[in-house]
């Protein structure tokens, strides 16, 4: 890829090519692994899906309820089996649940079969996009800050095993879309 911002038609369409598995993102609620992994799967002229969605779908029920009725164990569970079925079926980009890829099962299967990128970003930015939506278990019983705070560092040792890691800002999305696509131009 050229040193400019914007990569040329060529290059993404020479790094979609060079591409041979699924790209999935995994991270933190909120680093915007939904939101950059649309962006993502545009530039390289792939599908995108968000597991959670699918796992709402198959379930005929939130993710929120399904905790609530289930726990998190049956959750993860389920989420497994949808993940292995989507990288199976090929989407381009995969927006995965935050806990998703801390759970051993689900990140040796991810690892295995498709490219892990760990979406980072700093706690603050955390906490204000969490904000926007009343729809996170892990968040609904205390303070978002000291919650999404001790995630971080529960989960960073299990993220850090993604094979690219990247830093993500308050910045447009289009501009991880960006960092996400060189980085994955210097692994192929």
């Amino acid at each position: 890829m050229t040193d400019t911002l914007e990569p040329t038609q060529l290059e993404i369409a020479d790094i979609a090519r060079r591409l041979d598995r699924t790209v999935v993102l995994v991270g933190l609620m909120g680093v915007g692994k939904s939101t950059v992994g649309r962006r993502l799967a545009t530039m390289l002229n792939v599908n995108f899906v968000d597991a959670d969605e699918e796992i709402e779908r198959s379930a005929d029920r939130t993710v929120s309820e399904i905790f609530q009725a289930h726990g998190e164990s049956y959750f993860r569970d389920g989420e497994r089996r949808v993940i292995a079925r989507l990288i199976e079926e090929g989407h381009g980009v995969l927006a995965t649940g935050g806990g998703a890829f801390v759970d051993p099962d689900t990140r040796a299967l991810i690892l295995d079969r498709a490219l892990a990128v760990w979406l980072d970003c700093d706690i603050d930015t955390l906490v204000e996009r969490t904000s926007r939506r009343k729809t996170r278990p892990l968040l609904q019983n205390g303070d978002p800050r000291v919650i999404l705070t001790d995630l971080k560092n529960r989960r960073s040792a299990a993220y850090a095993k993604a094979q690219l890691h990247v830093v993500t800002s308050d910045g447009p999305h289009q501009q991880t879309a960006l960092r996400i696509l060189k980085a994955i131009e210097v692994w192929l």
